[in-house]
Order: C-alpha cells, then sequence, then structure tokens
C-alpha cells in the first residue's frame, strides 16, 4: 500500500514525495482513511511512528475546498510544547507546500505582535500551546468560533504537565460540531476520561501496546554512583566515538552541570529546559541538528515530539519518577524504522524508579557489568520529615536556587549602594579648648517664616558660624546665596507678646480690609468714658442741604447736644456748605486694643491719609 492507495490527492502526493516519504506508516495507514471520511479517531502510537503526517495530510485536503472569505481558522492543532508546536508547523508548511493554505503557530516565551500579525493576515491552520492560545483570546485577537477540525495531540503529556485545565476551557471556545482528532502514546484513566466526554463515534487506531518501546532500540542499564555518573558518560562517548547524543536529565540545575562538565573535559555540549529563553532553546537544538553541538542536555521537556534525524543514543542520566516518560525519552531514537541505543545509568536510591520501570516495559533491563565506575556507595535515600525519600538531585537543585538566589540579592544589594549618592564632608571645625567637650553636631533647622522668627527665643550667646559647602547636583547654578547661609542665623529682639507690624501676613490683612467695600453708616460724635486713645469714628456719606437742622441723637454717656444747628450768616453759610460737600477719605474702622493691625499700630507702616482723630 502507498500514499495514493489511501485517496490523498495529488498536490499532497508530490509534497510527501518530496519530503522522502515513500510508503505509509501503520498508524497513517489506519488513521489517514477515517481523518478524510470526517470520523473522529482516538489514535495510540509511540513517538516516532509518523502520527504528524497521519493527521497533517488529512486536515489538508479536507481544507483545499471551497475557502471562506475572508479566511478565519478552520483547524486548531494544540500541543504541550513549543518544539512540537514548531516541528508540527513544519510539517504542515512541507506537506501543504502545494496548496493555497496558510498556516501559522503560536507559542509563549516570545512576543506576541509577529503572531498577532500572522492572525490578522488570515489563516486556515493554527498550532498552538494551551496558554499563549488562551492568552490572545482573552485580549479579543483570536477567533475560535469556526473551528471545524480540532487535534489534540500527545495528550497523556498534556495531563503530565497540568495542562488539563487549559485544555477544558480551550474546549468550551469550539463549537460542538466539529471533527476531533486524538493522539496519545499512553492511555492512562484520566487520558480515557477525557476521551469519553470529547469524541463521538470514534474510530480507535492502536499500532503497539500501550507504553512498550519500539523493538528497534536496544536498551542498557549501569549501575553507577552518583560522582561518577559524568565521568562515564564522558567515557561512553569517546569509547564508542559516539558523534551525537540525547541526555536527559532530572532537573534544570542537572542538565546545566552536565553541560558545563562535558564542556571541561572537552565535549561540545548545550542545556536546553523551560528555564531558557525561546531564542536560546531554538539556538541549541539547531546546532545539535546541525551537528555542532555532540550533546545536548535536556531534562523532560525535550522528550516528547522532538524529531532529530539519524540520532543514535539517548542516554537516561537521572532515571524519572513516571514510568512512561522512560518511553518516550528512548523514543527520541530508532524513529522510522532506524536503529537506535538507550543508556540509562542508576544510583542506589534510584531502585524504586528502576522497578517501576521494568513493571511497564514488563521485562527487566539488560545491566552492563565489568565497566570503570561500578556503584559503591549503598547507604539508603534521606527522608523527609514526613518520612518521605528525598532525592538527592531534587535537593541539589533546591540547594542551588537559593544560592542563586542568595547571590542575586547581594549583587542588587551592592549596586543600590553604588547608585547611592555619599553624602559631602563637611568643612573642618576649629577644635574645642580644652577642657570643654566637642560641640556637638546642630540639627538642621527648616528655615522660619516672618512670625516663627519673631516668637524664637534669641540664644544668650552666639555660636561660632559655620558655613557648608553643599554638593551641587546636576542642573543647579552654582555660588547660590542659600549655600553660604549659616544654620542658625541671628534673631533680633522683639516683642514675644505683640505681634510684629512689618510681617507679611498681618500687612497683607490690613490691605484687605482697606480695599473692602464699606457700608456707608452716619458718623457718630466722639464717645466719653473711653480710655486714652483714638476715638471709634465711621465715615458718612455726604447729604444734601436741608432747610431743617440735622437732629443728632443721643449716645449713652454722649454730653447733651443741641437740637437745632445755630443759625449762621451768609457769608460763614456758604463756607460751611461747601466744606461739608466736600468728598471725605474712606476711614478704616478702629479695632479693639487686644487686636490691631498695622494701620492702627504707630509704625512707620501706617499710612499718610489716616489721623489719629479730629
Amino acid at each position: 500500500m502507498n500514499f495514493r492507495d489511501l485517496g490523498l490527492t495529488a498536490p499532497i502526493l508530490k509534497a510527501l514525495t518530496q519530503a522522502g516519504y515513500t510508503d505509509p506508516t501503520p498508524i497513517q495507514r489506519k488513521a489517514i482513511p477515517p481523518a478524510l471520511a470526517g470520523r473522529d479517531v482516538l489514535g495510540c502510537a509511540q513517538t516516532g511512528t509518523g502520527k504528524t503526517c497521519a493527521f497533517a495530510a488529512p486536515i489538508l485536503q479536507r481544507l483545499s475546498g471551497p475557502m471562506p472569505r475572508p479566511r478565519v481558522i478552520r483547524a486548531l492543532i494544540l500541543t504541550p510544547t513549543r518544539e512540537l508546536a514548531i516541528q508540527i508547523q513544519d510539517s504542515f508548511t512541507a506537506y501543504g507546500r502545494n496548496l493555497p493554505l496558510r498556516s501559522a503557530v503560536i507559542f509563549g516565551g516570545v512576543g506576541q505582535q509577529p503572531q498577532v500579525d500572522a492572525i490578522r493576515r488570515g489563516l486556515d491552520i493554527l498550532v498552538a500551546t494551551p496558554g499563549r492560545l488562551l492568552d490572545l483570546h482573552g485580549q479579543g485577537l483570536l477567533d475560535l468560533s469556526r473551528i471545524e477540525i480540532f487535534v489534540l495531540d500527545e495528550a497523556d503529556r498534556m495531563l503530565d504537565m497540568g495542562f488539563i485545565h487549559d485544555v477544558k476551557r480551550i474546549l468550551k471556545l469550539l463549537p460542538e460540531q466539529k471533527q476531533t482528532l486524538f493522539f496519545s502514546a499512553t492511555m492512562p484513566p484520566e487520558v480515557m476520561g477525557l476521551v469519553n466526554g470529547l469524541l463521538h463515534n470514534y474510530q480507535r487506531v492502536e499500532v503497539d501496546p500501550v507504553s512498550s518501546p519500539m523493538e528497534a532500540v536496544r536498551q542498557s542499564l549501569y549501575y553507577v554512583d552518583k560522582s561518577n555518573k559524568t565521568k562515564l558518560l564522558a567515557h561512553l562517548m569517546e569509547e564508542r566515538h559516539i558523534s551525537s547524543a540525547l541526555v536527559f536529565s532530572r532537573t534544570k540545575h542537572g542538565a546545566n552541570r552536565i553541560a558545563q562538565d562535558l564542556i571541561k573535559r572537552g565535549i561540545s555540549a548545550a542545556a536546553i529546559h523551560g528555564n531558557k529563553s525561546q531564542t536560546a532553546r531554538v539556538q541549541a537544538l539547531g546546532d545539535f541538528k546541525a551537528g555542532r553541538v555532540r550533546v545536548l542536555c535536556a531534562t523532560d521537556i525535550a522528550a516528547r515530539g522532538i524529531d532529530i534525524t539519524d540520532l543514535p543514543f539517548v542516554f537516561n542520566y537521572n532515571l524519572p519518577d513516571v514510568p512512561e516518560t522512560y518511553v518516550h525519552r528512548i523514543g527520541r531514537t530508532g524513529r522510522a524504522g532506524r536503529e537506535g541505543e538507550a543508556v540509562s545509568f542508576c544510583q542506589f536510591d534510584e531502585k524504586d524508579e528502576l522497578r517501576a520501570i521494568e513493571k511497564l516495559l514488563g521485562r527487566p533491563i539488560p545491566v552492563v557489568e565489568g565497566h570503570p565506575f561500578p556503584m559503591e556507595n549503598f547507604d539508603p535515600p534521606q527522608k523527609d520529615k514526613r518520612g518521605r525519600p528525598v532525592n538527592s538531585e531534587d535537593a541539589e537543585a533546591r540547594a542551588a536556587a537559593k544560592e542563586r538566589r542568595r547571590s542575586r540579592d547581594a549583587e542588587n544589594k551592592a549596586r543600590a549602594e553604588q547608585r547611592r549618592p555619599a553624602a559631602a564632608p563637611a568643612a573642618d571645625v576649629p577644635p574645642a579648648p580644652a577642657g570643654e567637650d566637642a560641640p556637638k553636631k546642630k540639627k538642621r533647622r527648616r528655615k522660619k517664616s516672618g512670625a516663627d522668627a519673631a516668637l524664637s527665643p534669641v540664644p544668650a550667646q552666639e555660636a561660632p558660624l559655620v558655613l557648608r559647602s553643599k554638593p551641587i547636583g546636576r542642573g543647579v547654578r552654582q555660588g547660590r546665596i542659600q549655600d553660604t547661609l549659616p544654620d542658625a542665623p541671628s534673631v533680633p529682639d522683639a516683642d514675644f507678646y505683640k505681634p510684629s507690624p512689618l510681617d507679611s501676613d498681618v500687612i497683607m490683612d490690613a490691605t484687605a480690609r482697606l480695599l473692602a467695600p464699606r457700608r456707608p453708616a452716619p458718623r457718630p460724635q466722639a464717645q466719653g468714658g473711653r480710655g486714652q486713645g483714638a476715638p471709634k469714628e465711621q465715615a458718612a456719606p455726604p447729604r444734601p442741604q436741608q432747610s431743617k437742622p440735622r437732629r443728632q441723637g443721643k449716645r449713652q454717656g454722649a454730653p447733651a447736644q443741641p437740637a437745632r444747628e445755630p443759625v449762621l450768616p451768609p457769608s460763614l453759610a456758604g463756607k460751611k456748605r461747601r466744606r461739608d460737600e466736600r468728598p471725605r477719605p474712606i476711614e478704616a474702622p478702629m479695632r479693639s486694643d487686644r487686636q490691631k493691625d498695622s494701620t492702627q499700630h504707630k509704625s512707620l507702616m501706617r499710612p499718610y491719609y489716616l489721623h489719629d482723630g479730629e
């Protein structure tokens, strides 16, 4: 059977031929026909069996018909890792090179603007990781309401990485009527629960027994102490003349340490894990595929979906705590019918992980004896407060993380101290006379207002003035007079019980009262029985002359006034009339003796047109 017998069209067959595909793999022969018919498919096969082509080719053929205008996303492929997403996107580009379809990949760890631009230009197929997909949809930049085909790849890995909740949220954003293609290397109960709620009238496609490694991969086991693992790895690399190898570590710190130790021994190596930026991860993987790096040290993030052509060796530097992860690790070699070898190192405290892996495989892993670094440490593993065994790799990674955090805090503190400006040294103070204590450092006083200065006590003996040179910062003019002022200027003697007439607030208060409009009132006569001081007066508006004499009311305590004014001769009456019609200046009302302003105080600030009285 060839690809033509599977019902694929000529443009896709041509692209597969150009990519070097001649005969379909078992998973492709069983999954492509029902996928082309529009049925849901549950594919269970080990990594490296051609699952990507098993769902990519049917998707390209089904979407190559009439296309909507404008373009909308009609196929969504969800993957757990960035590397797998990039690989799937490359496969769609290669298989659909002869079709007018557009595809793009989105994932986190990089800027989103180029990905947003690709979506706005119009897409037919979108490959994505769960986090970035939900992020862009939450921003309103992604529409998933027109999805026709949904692919969930590496479903068991999704559950292992904690993406099950994100997957359920994404499923709620998709339309109910769609075709679903579900692929997984293992089928634990959690995955089957997701399958039963997602697939309808599906066809199960299973190639190899669940969780069994490929027969083409040779497996071997070395018992070795933790301190000798790197030495044994370097020994095997040189003895067997291994050109390239993928080394799996339990922790990110371990991957970095293995790469550094191999570089010190003259073996080119690079590390790839979740703490690396996306650019660094792509660069390391590209150098390894191109042969510029012999050893690629990775965590389980690289155990799924990475297609490395002609990878001869895979090393398990640390055994995984999940048995299924072992199957995915060794599946990086022996892909597409090629041969490969998987070498595992086991220290004494990893015996439990080894038993779980052999139970899953159904047979023991062959042990290699007689190597130069046999196991010598048989101490039982340490346990925590709850009695659980503590893995030495995890403890080392936690200790290294704490040390990096302390170093980072120390560096930040040192940089902050360097950025802090140094205090300018004060001028030399003359030494104190013998027998006297040294003068204490004066506290800097704030600049006082006139009222505060007037109420401040004057020291009995003035201390010698000390001029301090202030540091002149950026944008400050040199030679300011404020820089040479003494700390405590002398204050003249003042009356502590009376406000000073020269205070600005007193002057402003008096000025405001002078300019305020006054209500006209009759001018009273001088009052009797008052103490010494100016009599209280009020300004009276000019009144027209009347034939009748004016009456003036009596006040209590005032002398009696005549009821009528005396009749004056015509010559004197005209002078008095002209004098009464003359405009009078506006006089400010008098205040009490306890509350005087500058106009009532006998000082130089008294206006010249005010008098004490007539």
